[in-house]
């Protein structure tokens, strides 16, 4: 695979993969105006894993915590705050799984490169990400919480039910454009949750998501009869999926601290309407 081909792939998705703007629908522009072909299940496993690196590493000493809490939970047999995140983390992910096993094959064969499809779930969702955003900055919606005072600043406020309710949300991203990231941020601030917690449980329950759609990639691999690696291209596209994806996560969580989704909603809204207008 060309040098170029391998960045710009590598770019799109370190940048697209944790923001709420839709990955697929950026992935539309390096087929159809530069002709670039499919990069392979192999390129994606490459690009996945570096987003996945990304995160756990960002979320290291948390995710150490939360696992370390779990897993005492389930031996002594009690909950705690961190070990009800873990539980949270588990329940929310329960739904896309099931999502992906019986719908992906449907989705891969029939909608996946669908363009209107794409386009108009990114205008959809990206609107729909705009109402839950300006809801949730009213303080009638905020009192929706369960503790008014303390409204979710740190997940141990998070209930089992909110954590499915967001992992509901997760599986309707099966649908190429919705956007993973856009829309558990949709459902966590509907839920009243500020942007700051929301965001956060949305890396977090990214984790699982990636890994088992990254192994279920390396199992299609695995069933290939042919296949030829280029590690080189492999390689630096782990890496620059890594970094961009580093970057993304700390510059947003920095940027919603201060700002709501409007500039995301607009981008979104435009993308689908340039999709809709070019194809």
């Amino acid at each position: 695979m060309p040098f170029l081909d391998v960045l710009i792939l590598s770019f799109i998705q370190g940048l697209t993969e944790f923001l709420p703007v839709s990955s697929s629908a950026h992935l539309i522009f390096p087929s159809k105006l530069f002709g670039m072909e499919d990069q392979g299940i192999e390129f994606d496993v490459a690009v996945h894993f570096g987003t996945l690196l990304a995160v756990v590493l960002y979320y290291m000493a948390d995710l150490v915590k939360i696992s370390t809490f779990t897993i005492e939970a389930c031996v002594k047999r009690t909950m705690s705050p961190v070990a009800k995140i873990g539980f949270c983390i588990i329940i929310g992910t329960i739904p896309a799984c099931i999502a992906g096993l019986l719908f992906e094959k449907t989705i891969s064969t029939t909608i996946r490169d669908n363009i209107h499809v794409i386009a108009y779930a990114t205008i959809g969702f990206g609107l729909l990400l705009g109402l839950a955003s300006k809801l949730n900055s009213t303080q009638v919606w905020r009192n929706i919480a369960k503790n008014e005072g303390e409204r979710a600043d740190s997940l141990r406020h998070l209930s089992f039910v909110q954590a499915l309710v967001i992992g509901l949300f997760q599986a309707i991203a099966i649908i190429p454009g919705t956007s993973r990231s856009g829309i558990t941020l949709t459902a966590g601030l509907f839920l009243g949750l500020k942007r700051e917690a929301a965001a956060r449980f949305s890396f977090l329950l990214s984790i699982p998501i990636i890994l088992a759609s990254t192994l279920f990639e390396i199992l299609k691999l695995y069933k290939a009869e042919t296949l030829q690696f280029e590690w080189l291209s492999l390689i630096m596209g782990a890496l620059i999926s890594f970094i961009f994806a580093l970057i993304v996560i700390h510059l947003f969580l920095k940027y919603i601290s201060r700002s709501g989704m409007a500039v995301f909603v607009i981008y979104r809204v435009l993308l689908g309407a340039v999709l809709l207008y070019m194809f």
